[in-house]
């Protein structure tokens, strides 16, 4: 049951009841030094044996199993001794690798913290555990087929500090993530990327925002031939704030009548017209009756998203243009600092027009980075946060960089 092989055998067995706890003591066959003196080849004997060590392994039904073996060592022909790797042992000292298994299954579905009260282990041994997983199977990866990239920067914790990650838009899933937002983070993920077998001349598309940090990033670490996608959810998102800031600045200016149009409109204005609520539904008619600034500046965001449903390149080209000349014209109408944000996005989207259009060629996303962040952003919720960076970057690689889970770590 417990898959020893033919060299080692379990020589007690214990159950403490008042503990609830199993206890098996294996120890070696003397057959056992036959087989590990072909394995070492070098000609070895039996040593002496270390002193007993314990392993927790998967449960007796309801009841804590553990397995203790003072573990022999040997002795190579040249004097050197060395500890047995017992068969049974796990990435980390403390497990077995059928509990391993076992507990990487469960943390992929829950929180470290609830893992470990639901297993009786500290914490620290599962993130112990969760480390040695993925630095034994990450560089395992292949990222030879890698062509099209996405990068986006997500937040690590509060005072602005970020995690860049890089994931494969047609694989979905995580490549790379390193501390920081800088350009320095495109030359970690190329070092990574030809490390799996990679290489940044095969990357024919990359989809960023309009960060410069990555616009410089990109032209350094990966080079001319790769097409510059900005991507469409963080243009709309830009318009979608200017949106936020208008209704902001026209309630500082507005009379008490349009200010109470106004008045716990954020969510309506947020939304699309077929996301609204029967409330908002009748908040909205109220504000398409008026003549605010705030109102002009949600129909130039829906008139944003609706040239993105356009199919043909050219035409979004014309539209795009159209789009950027209305939002000035309209500007003028009202008093200047109500729609200076969409002036401002205008002029965004007449800087980076060929980034923007290129969408259209490969209708490019980071729709996969987007669901990537509110899936972590609920684990960062259950977690309460991480103790640092790399606990997260860990944490991305294990959810989504498609790492296996075996039932045996092979060396």
């Amino acid at each position: 049951m417990l898959g020893l092989g033919e060299e080692w055998r379990v020589s007690r067995c214990e159950f403490d009841a008042t503990e609830g706890e199993v206890r098996l003591w294996v120890e070696e066959l003397p057959k056992f030094w036959e087989g590990e003196d072909a394995r070492q080849k070098q000609g070895v004997r039996p040593y002496d044996h270390t002193v007993e060590i314990e392993w927790r392994h998967l449960n007796v039904f309801e009841h804590r199993c553990v397995l203790r073996c003072r573990v022999p060592r040997g002795q190579r022909r040249d004097g050197s001794v060395y500890r047995v790797q017992p068969p049974w042992q796990g990435l980390c000292k403390h497990f077995t690798k059928a509990f391993e298994a076992m507990a990487l299954l469960l943390l992929r579905e829950m929180p470290v913290a609830a893992t470990a009260r639901r297993l009786g282990e500290h914490d620290t041994r599962l993130w112990r555990l969760l480390h040695a997983h993925v630095a034994a199977t990450y560089p395992k990866l292949d990222f030879s087929g890698v062509t099209c990239v996405g990068c986006d920067e997500m937040s690590a914790r509060k005072g602005r500090r970020y995690v860049s990650v890089f994931c494969d838009l047609v694989g979905r899933r995580v490549l790379f993530a390193c501390a920081g937002r800088d350009a320095g983070a495109w030359e970690k993920f190329v070092q990574s990327l030809g490390e799996h077998n990679g290489h940044y001349r095969a990357i024919t598309r990359v989809s960023i925002d309009m960060s410069p940090a990555y616009l410089k990033g990109v032209a350094q670490s990966i080079g001319m031939q790769a097409q510059v996608i900005f991507d469409k959810f963080h243009v709309i998102a830009k318009v979608n704030g200017a949106v936020d800031e208008a209704r902001r600045e026209e309630q500082k200016l507005c009379d008490e009548r349009q200010r109470e149009l106004l008045k716990d409109a954020r969510w309506v204005l947020l939304k699309n017209e077929n996301n609204l609520s029967a409330r908002q539904k009748r908040q909205y008619q109220g504000l398409l009756k008026s003549t605010l600034g705030t109102l002009k500046a949600y129909q130039m965001r829906l008139a944003l998203q609706r040239i993105y449903q356009m199919g043909s390149v050219q035409r979004a080209r014309r539209k795009l243009r159209a789009w950027c000349r209305w939002v000035r014209w309209s500007a003028g109408r009202y008093p200047p600092p109500v729609l200076a944000d969409m002036v401002k996005c205008a002029g965004m989207v007449e800087r980076h027009l060929e980034g923007i259009l290129a969408h259209w060629e490969g209708h490019i996303t980071n729709a996969f980075m987007e669901g990537l962040n509110s899936v972590f952003s609920a684990v960062k919720r259950k977690a309460r946060g991480f103790r640092s960076v790399d606990n997260l970057v860990v944490m991305l690689y294990f959810h989504a960089a498609n790492l296996s889970i075996p039932a045996f770590h092979s060396k």
